[in-house]
């Protein structure tokens, strides 16, 4: 089995490029240092290592049963979610007074790193019920909090999100799911909900469901819409369990990927019983339902990326491992064969996979810095300007990993050949559970048009402004290297590109033409998200250098080196796809917009 991921690059993104030990300087994270960092990541790759990927591959091939009463999963799921909950994973970014470890996001991204890269599935589980205790804990009164969040930290509950319905889809403010008031102050919720993951399993005595649902009488739309907590059995205040909510599993669906996890169809009030408590205010759901969905679409983004890492790992030790064929200048057929890491076209793959997955796992690290710095930050402008420029990247950390990743599957699976094609590989399922990435918490289209219609053009700009500026840092600092000088150039050439098609756009948006601008909206996300992995790149062959370039060391030699190589064929062979899309947006080309539906 090769690594879950190359230790020493997460070593160097957290501690070279993202500086994590400065977080200590900063109140909320003093208690910590470099040595419980560390010691937390090494628990994390050991649970992932002995718990969770040993049975990635039954987990896919036996997927969870429903005999029409309770639903059946494989045991080793239920061990590992015992050791994640134990190990305090589930509450490690809460405060001490709460349980907590009062962990940095970013160290907490890089161990659920581990996590996604061995058994995403299972993953799946304290992924989504560490996001629900989050909205809970940020949203919910005392009482709701003091009655779930001391089981959900502990792993007796689990939680899930419950958004979509089966005629809605993403479009959340046509929902039905209704709220009726009870007279004790709680609500009676009726509707269906679809595609919910983790909506019943064996592994948790209890589930808290997380439901959007429109009170009787409120407006239309978005603004209508409140968030409920509708737990599978009532919870008395001291966390024991009363008699069984109205809530029935109507069935699983059965995927092509992400087997392990549940995906259910979910029918609330059938005997209109189901009762369900309103979280904060009513019509405000959306809003926090919002936090729970921002932090998964990064949690997304990370697994995208990490599902990419491991195909890529597995498809480089595969390369350096197996002969086959030989190099065009040998000539004789006695020749012994060599391994296929050999043959560039070969190493092309590997380039490609390296560059989207390394660059993808480093996004979603700057994230994670971001909502550090949005959170506890020293000053009130540092924090307001980091939660500026996470709202703008988040739909890139989102899109650029789940896009990319399945493609490094992809060329993962074209590597090991006809044995990739097999079960007997992994490679495979990697494909398939990292496609569900593009589609779940919201599309690639979805968050095109958040994007280029909303995001770029908040606090006027702003988030852009911030976001050049770091560019420019790095530009300018890289531009001192002679490894880096060139490819400085060749990115400044087409960032020139970016910056006038972004003004081109945006102008005609001001014109009022907004079915033009936004028509080709997913060209622009995937541009944008070229241009921040670009940057990327140039930053960590840039700290690459700074940090080993007196290091003699064979290993740390070859590290920088892979870190320039892999920006030079990233600046050279993906970025410059900005030119043809470019030509496409500022002629806002009308060919899928003005295809009818008869034509097809």
């Amino acid at each position: 089995m090769a690594h879950l991921m190359n230790n020493k690059d997460l070593e160097f993104l957290l501690y070279s490029v993202f500086q994590a030990e400065q977080l200590t300087e900063l109140s909320q994270f003093q208690d910590h240092d470099r040595t419980t960092f560390d010691g937390i990541l090494n628990t994390a790759e050991r649970i992932a290592a002995d718990y969770f990927e040993p049975h990635n591959a039954k987990a896919d091939e036996h997927e969870p049963q429903f005999d029409g009463k309770t639903v059946s999963t494989i045991p080793e799921v239920k061990e590992a979610w015992a050791h994640f909950a134990n190990s305090g994973l589930l509450s490690a970014r809460h405060s001490f007074e709460d349980g907590g470890m009062q962990l940095p996001a970013l160290i907490h991204t890089a161990a659920n790193a581990f996590f996604m890269s061995a058994n995403p599935s299972t993953a799946g589980y304290p992924f989504l019920t560490s996001a629900a205790a989050n909205v809970i804990h940020a949203f919910g009164n005392d009482e709701q909090k003091a009655t779930f969040l001391p089981h959900m930290f502990s792993g007796r509950f689990s939680g899930t999100m419950a958004l979509t319905e089966p005629d809605v889809g993403s479009s959340l403010g046509d929902l039905t799911t209704k709220a009726s008031p009870a007279d004790d102050g709680s609500y009676r919720i009726k509707g269906q909900k679809m595609f919910i993951s983790g909506g019943d399993q064996d592994i948790t005595e209890n589930i808290v469901h997380l439901v959007l649902a429109r009170i009787e009488g409120a407006d239309k739309g978005v603004k209508g819409i409140s968030l409920f907590i509708v737990p599978k059995f009532l919870t008395n205040n001291d966390g024991t369990l009363g008699e069984r909510n109205d809530v029935q599993l109507a069935g699983l669906l059965h995927k092509m990927g992400y087997r392990g996890t549940t995906s259910t169809v979910l029918s609330f009030g059938e005997k209109d019983s189901c009762v369900g408590y309103l979280i904060g205010e009513a019509g405000k759901g959306l809003m926090y339902m919002f936090k729970m969905m921002n932090e998964a679409r990064i949690g997304v983004g990370l697994g995208a990326a990490m599902i990419g890492y491991r195909g890529y790992l597995e498809s480089l030790d595969y390369a350096r491992n197996r002969p086959q064929g030989r190099k065009p200048m040998e000539k004789d057929p006695f020749s012994k064969p060599v391994n296929i890491i050999e043959h560039a076209d070969v190493r092309r793959m590997l380039l490609a996979q390296k560059s989207y997955v390394e660059g993808s796992l480093a996004l979603c690290l700057l994230a994670a810095r971001l909502v550090d710095e949005q959170e506890a930050g020293a000053d009130e402008k540092a924090r307001e300007d980091s939660g500026i420029l996470l709202d703008l990247l988040t739909p890139v950390v989102k899109s650029f990993p789940s896009y990319y990743g399945p493609r490094a599957n992809d060329l993962a699976i074209q590597i090991l050949g006809g044995a990739g094609y097999t079960r007997e590989y992994p490679v495979e399922q990697c494909y398939r559970d990292n496609r569900l990435n593009p589609i779940h918490e919201g599309t690639h289209g979805i968050q095109s048009l958040d994007l280029l219609g909303r995001k770029l053009w908040q606090h006027n700009g702003k988030g852009l402004k911030l976001l050049m500026a770091r560019i420019h840092a790095t530009l300018a600092s890289a531009a001192q290297k002679d490894e880096l000088a060139g490819l400085v150039g060749e990115y400044q050439a087409q960032l020139k590109t970016v910056q006038e098609t972004t003004l081109l756009l945006g102008g005609a948006l001001q014109k009022g033409q907004v079915n033009e601008a936004l028509a080709n909206s997913a060209l622009y996300l995937d541009m944008m998200g070229k241009t921040i992995i670009g940057w990327l790149w140039l930053e960590m062959a840039d700290k690459a250098i700074n940090t080993y370039s007196a290091s003699a060391a064979a290993d740390d030699i070859a590290f920088v080196a892979g870190k320039v190589q892999s920006a030079q064929y990233f600046i050279r062979w993906e970025l410059p796809e900005i030119q043809h899309q470019a030509r496409l947006l500022q002629s806002f080309d009308r060919t899928c917009l003005d295809m009818k539906n008869d034509w097809f």
